[in-house]
């Protein structure tokens, strides 16, 4: 008798590849905000991911179907991390990354509903909408108890940038699943590097510590080029809606890096939330076991 688990092999390393790699950009943006303006930071790191990649898509002849498809690259680019990343440095200005990276586990959430909205629906399990509930409760813990008057217009910023990471999935499932994901990466950040430049020249701080030139190098390399091609490949292999769950997880290993590594605080939302996070993660990417009667 063979068990059919809860995801493929290959899915589950691929989540755990991502839930790391869009774990540790919390910690590497708050460190790297202190010197450098957002729109900086937006610059640096989608041109040089895009330089590094735009070689490698010439090299598989892929050039000409990221051209073609552009108009939706861009799209993606702006709703994914031309707009969101900008949103997000100045919010990580003003409230800690454990806070941030616990919001944005409501990505699933604007993923079901916009399912919803267009009524392709993946198939619920009993168990993913248990998953997906718990992780809720989580998250209106972490508000009610942690957030506070002066942080509501912050919260509601994150709330905005959720919602693009929800659309751009669907973007990448409806409108580019003929494109190499190193095209889609390439392109999209290559016009949004080239569009937030002039800004970044204006307000590039005079001088950057060796600590935020590895912050940067690192949210290029490997939290935008290595993240977003693990992402398309999780997408093809779990589908968009399930994809996009990774952020619960990510979120946990964002919350446990902000405490140890800024002092960040263990509070009394965080306490209750984050194993709620935990526990909805593993229910909402998960599907009903099956018993198959090999014959």
């Amino acid at each position: 008798m063979v068990y059919a688990g809860l995801m493929t092999r290959r899915g589950f390393w691929l989540f755990a590849a991502l839930a790391f790699l869009w774990g540790i950009p919390y910690l590497l943006i708050r460190v790297a905000v202190r010197q450098v303006d957002p729109g900086v930071l937006v610059a640096a790191r989608t041109l040089p991911a895009s330089l590094i990649m735009i070689p490698v898509v010439v090299y598989r002849k892929e050039f000409a179907s990221m051209v073609k498809n552009m108009k939706w690259i861009i799209l993606f680019g702006a709703i994914e991390f031309g707009i969101p990343w900008y949103l997000m440095g100045t919010v990580e200005k003003h409230v800690t990354s454990s806070l941030t990276s616990l919001i944005i586990a409501t990505v699933p959430l604007f993923s079901l509903a916009i399912s919803k909205v267009r009524k392709v629906q993946e198939h619920m399990t009993a168990q993913r909408w248990f998953g997906l509930f718990i992780g809720a409760v989580g998250i209106v813990s972490l508000v009610g108890l942690d957030v506070h008057g002066g942080d509501l217009k912050w919260v509601g910023l994150m709330l905005f940038i959720c919602l693009g990471y929800a659309i751009g999935p669907v973007i990448l499932a409806t409108k580019t699943r003929d494109v190499a994901g190193i095209a889609i990466v390439a392109g999209a950040t290559g016009v949004i590097g080239i569009l937030w430049l002039p800004y970044a020249v204006m307000h590039w701080p005079a001088r950057i510590s060796s600590e935020t030139v590895f912050s940067l190098t690192a949210l290029t390399v490997a939290c935008t080029v290595g993240a977003f091609l693990v992402f398309f490949e999780l997408i093809k292999e779990v589908g968009a809606a399930r994809a996009t769950v990774v952020t619960y997880t990510n979120t946990a290993i964002a919350v446990v890096l902000g405490i140890v590594f800024l002092n960040e605080p263990l509070t009394t939302g965080i306490a209750i939330g984050f194993p709620l996070v935990l526990v909805g993660s593993y229910y909402a990417t998960s599907s009903k076991r099956k018993v198959i009667t090999e014959t």
